[in-house]
Formats: C-alpha cells, sequence, structure tokens
C-alpha cells in the first residue's frame, strides 16, 4: 500500500497517535517529574501505535538516550497499510512540561519507508534552519557571512534578525558571534522543535542556529521540507562513543546534510500541545472533556490546525 502524505483518514490516526501522548502527559504537567512525564507519553503513544492502520518503521524515538524500552529505533508497529519511517517524540521539552511552562509538545514526522535519515544514535547535530535565502545559507558560511546574506535577502538590517540558538555550553560561540554582527540572540533552554519550526515558517525568528538533538533534527526536518523552508545539518558527536557510531554507520560526522538528505520524499508532520506551544492551547477541560490542539502539515494544503475532544479517563 503506497504511502500518500496528503491522505486526510491516515493524517487523522496519526494526529490520535500525539494527541494520546499530550492526554497523557497532562496530569504530569507541573508535577516536577520530567521523567514521569515522558513515560506517561511514551506509553500511550506506543498503545495508540498498536491500532494504527500502518506498517511502521521507528527510525529516530526514545532509545538510549531514554534508557527507554519503548518507541526504539527499528520497532515495528502498526496494524499493516502503508510501509513508513516513522521519527517521534513522546515529549521534546519535558522539562518545561514538568514545571508548567510553554513549549512542550508531542511530535512526529513520517514519509515513506527509506525516506528518513538515520542519526545511528548520535545524539548531537548542528543545525541551521531558516524560511529565507535559502540556496545560499550554508553551514560552509561563517555566522556573519550567513547573517549579512539573509539581511540582504529580507531587506532589513543585520540589526534586525532575530536568531535562536540553544542556551547550551557548546552553542555559546554562536551566541557570541551573532551579538558580535549586531543580530538579536533569541535564547531558549529547551524546546528544540518548537523553536525549529518557528525558524522554517519564519514566526518571530529569521534563522535558527546551533547544536543540538539529532532525533529533533530528523523530526524538524519533515517540517521543514513541508514548509518550503531551508535547512541544513551535520552530525556533531560530543563523545568518542558517539563518533564510533558515526563512523560503525559509515556516517562521517563532518559531512553537510542538505534537507533531502535528511527527508528523502515528501511527508507528513504532526505535533500536540503538552504545555502551550506553537500557538496552539495545552490540553484543557471544557465541559467534562479533554480538548487537544494539534497542527499538521503536510506540504501539499496549508497546515490545518486539529482540535478534538476526548472523554476523561476516571
Amino acid at each position: 500500500m503506497t504511502f500518500v502524505p496528503s491522505d486526510r483518514a491516515l493524517q487523522d490516526h496519526l494526529v490520535r497517535i500525539t494527541e494520546r501522548a499530550a492526554v497523557a502527559a497532562r496530569d504530569l504537567v507541573g508535577s516536577g517529574d520530567k521523567l514521569a512525564v515522558d513515560g506517561a507519553a511514551v506509553r500511550a503513544m506506543r498503545r495508540a501505535f498498536a491500532s494504527a492502520p500502518v506498517a511502521a518503521r521507528i527510525v529516530v524515538g526514545e532509545g538510549e538516550k531514554d534508557e527507554a524500552p519503548m518507541l526504539y529505533g527499528g520497532e515495528m508497529l502498526g496494524t499493516g497499510g502503508p510501509e513508513i519511517d516513522v521519527a517521534v517524540d513522546p515529549v521534546d521539552g519535558t522539562r518545561l512540561a514538568a514545571e508548567a511552562l510553554p513549549g512542550s509538545v508531542a511530535v512526529m514526522a513520517v514519509a515513506r519507508r527509506g525516506a528518513l535519515f538515520d542519526p545511528a544514535n548520535v545524539f548531537y547535530m548542528e543545525k541551521l534552519i531558516s524560511l529565507a535565502a535559502g540556496a545560499t545559507l550554508s553551514l560552509q558560511r561563517s555566522l556573519t557571512e550567513n547573517l549579512s546574506i539573509l539581511a540582504s535577502d529580507l531587506g532589513r538590517p543585520v540589526s534586525q534578525l532575530r536568531v535562536a540558538v540553544q542556551t547550551r555550553q557548546r552553542n555559546q560561540r554562536y551566541i557570541d558571534e551573532v551579538r558580535a554582527a549586531g543580530a538579536i540572540v533569541v535564547p531558549f533552554a529547551d524546546g528544540d522543535v518548537v523553536e525549529s519550526l518557528r525558524a522554517a515558517r519564519g514566526e518571530g525568528v529569521d534563522l535558527l542556529i546551533g547544536i543540538g538533538g539529532a532525533p529533533e533534527g530528523v523530526l524538524t526536518a519533515v517540517a521543514v521540507a513541508a514548509s518550503g523552508g531551508h535547512m541544513q545539518a551535520r552530525l556533531s558527536p560530543q563523545t568518542a562513543g558517539e563518533r564510533d557510531r558515526a563512523d560503525a554507520a559509515g556516517q562521517p560526522y563532518g559531512a553537510i546534510l542538505r534537507l533531502d538528505d535528511l527527508v528523502a520524499s515528501p511527508g507528513v508532520f504532526v505535533l500536540t500541545a503538552v504545555t502551550d506551544a506553537a500557538g496552539l492551547a495545552a490540553p484543557h477541560v471544557v465541559d467534562g472533556a479533554v480538548v487537544t490542539e494539534s497542527i499538521v502539515i503536510d506540504g501539499v494544503a496549508e497546515p490545518r490546525t486539529v482540535v478534538r475532544r476526548h472523554p476523561m479517563v476516571p
């Protein structure tokens, strides 16, 4: 059975999977226990996958970094149907959810079998994402040069560019260079996927740059491709073990990965808010039901928002 990204029935099944994860995490939002938040979402997402009419293979999921026995790379799920590869994060921004802060989401991206890049348990990736100046922005250029190109493309001075950078020590050099160039740093601690999506859609951020999660990078690539944005990446292993895994998988970690290296054919990106995020409201109770808000991006139709009611479980 052929995978068709714009198939609304299939998309609805995918949305139900991220909705289940968000609803399961809801009772633990604000608990202070990010492992419990993640565990509840993982279990709920896997149960939802079990009845989905797809032949799904997890390419990017939980695993060694998360010490998770479910939704691991290579796991096969679904009742049969279109053969798809899946990148999934039951909760991106577990700390945000645990502390009841905005920006936490349940997220998934799917594409035809064999289309998604497998980071081979290399946990970190350098990423450059923008909506504008796609053909000329490159990780092979200096950040200062990229900012100049982007400013010219947007018709604005560099001083008005907003650049999202995750606040980690490994990214301090990007923060320093953005400020030295005169642009505005938009710092974020967690929520890589949401900030990447903002950059890809030009929603308050002109560029995202820095080293973040490789799994989130693959997830984001599907959304960037479907949004018409620009993305480059390269694996950035932080330990000898990660470098060994990249070498064993034949993935040179100095090589530039372009968007079609990360996702080789059109896919579907699905996101459900766990806390308020991406312009969506967190799961909330209305007239005795839990209401979730999700977004679906398939690159064919305009991104659509799905608002759905779920019976409350005693």
